[in-house]
């Protein structure tokens, strides 16, 4: 016994369908990935960065791709404590440099 062949309709539904389903896919395991790194962030001390650093520092590193971010990250020195403390303490300083996404 032969199944009866689907309408190009019929075809077109079911593809629309496993669309839907793919995307939803997609959606729940990009959520799950942000979450697993939110996570790590929890475990950061990122309280030492005013909010904008932070989304400055994050927006370019995605930007630039993350190894590139990392090897230029790994080439500037150490921060001394005076120097960390000095930049959460005052958070305007860094607006008046200029705009922190000028990283690139």
């Amino acid at each position: 016994m032969d199944m009866p062949k689907k309408t190009d309709r019929e075809r077109l539904a079911d593809l629309e369908a496993r669309q839907r389903m793919m995307a939803e896919e997609v959606e729940k395991t990009r959520r799950a990935l942000r979450g697993k790194y939110a996570d790590i962030v929890a475990d950061l001390p990122v309280e030492d960065l005013t909010e904008r650093e932070f989304r400055d520092l994050l927006a370019a590193s995605i930007r630039c791709g993350g190894a590139v971010a990392v090897s230029a990250l790994r080439a500037l020195p150490e921060a001394s404590a005076s120097s960390k403390s000095g930049t959460s303490a005052n958070s305007k300083s860094s607006r008046r440099d200029g705009p922190a996404t000028s990283m690139a």
